[in-house]
């Protein structure tokens, strides 16, 4: 072995400082949390929320198949017969008591997926804290949503843009049995407030981003991507000030609302 092949054998570990070298070229990609947040993804486990017809009614039956399918065992559910003069949901019976212990809960959707009416789907706000247990409880009053079909926002909750929007899209992700043949077809129930869901599209390349809301996760992060990633009019010194007034307006638009407060 020659002299030049013993000293790249003993300074091969150098190598791997190749992966450090070129990190520190890129640019940053700080989020300035909390007044920035990432952008959460479509089908976000978050908040759970009881959802009703567009007339008004529940869609829980109180069936309890959610409670009885939870993992973590964190919902209890009674069920109750429907007041004849006065029925709370189409069926026979409705959900009289409903609780989710969120000291248990694991976000695992499994009970989205259990439910037989489309009852209970979930927000993309998953950033809540509690000062007592009895807060971290949360029973159907705080779990219905309200006349306009939005999530009941509590005080420890911090909801951002957006995190109200489309808490069925896990619901709506997947054809049945993956089979792309069904994509597009509805098979479910409108909601309060936003009628039927438009159903979310990708797996045989047909989509409505405009009717999903569902975004590109490039056009998302367009801002914190690396100049040879981003389009033209984001390059360079031009794009630069652009991400700089956006972050701008949109520290203003956090920072107003607390000092209305203060």
């Amino acid at each position: 072995m020659g002299l030049r092949e013993t000293l790249k054998e003993e300074l091969s570990f150098l190598g791997g400082f190749k992966v450090t070298l070129e990190q520190m070229r890129r640019s940053r990609v700080t989020w300035q949390y909390p007044l920035e947040k990432k952008p959460k993804p479509i089908r976000q486990h978050g908040r759970h929320v009881l959802n009703r017809y567009e007339d008004g009614m529940e869609k829980c039956i109180g069936c309890e198949l959610c409670a009885g399918v939870c993992p973590a065992d964190c919902i209890y559910v009674r069920g109750a017969d429907n007041p004849e003069a006065d029925p709370v949901s189409p069926g026979e019976r409705y959900g009289f008591v409903y609780e989710i212990n969120y000291l248990r809960c694991i976000h695992c959707d499994m009970c989205v997926e259990a439910c037989p009416t489309e009852a209970i789907t979930e927000s993309k706000m998953f950033e809540f804290s509690f000062t007592n247990r009895a807060d971290a409880i949360y029973t159907k009053a705080e779990l219905v949503v309200d006349d306009e079909g939005r999530p009941r926002r509590l005080p420890w909750e911090d909801w951002r843009p957006g995190d109200d929007d489309h808490t069925s899209a896990w619901m709506r992700a997947t054809s049945p049995s993956g089979s792309a043949e069904y994509e597009g077809r509805v098979q479910w129930s409108g909601e309060l407030g936003y009628g039927v869901r438009a159903p979310e599209g990708g797996q045989s390349g047909r989509r409505d981003d405009e009717a999903t809301g569902i975004r590109s996760l490039r056009d998302v992060l367009s801002l914190h991507l690396d100049d040879d990633e981003r389009t033209d009019e984001q390059r360079g010194v031009q794009g630069a000030l652009r991400r700089l007034r956006h972050r701008v307006e949109l520290q203003k638009k956090l920072l107003s609302p607390r000092r209305k407060d203060a």
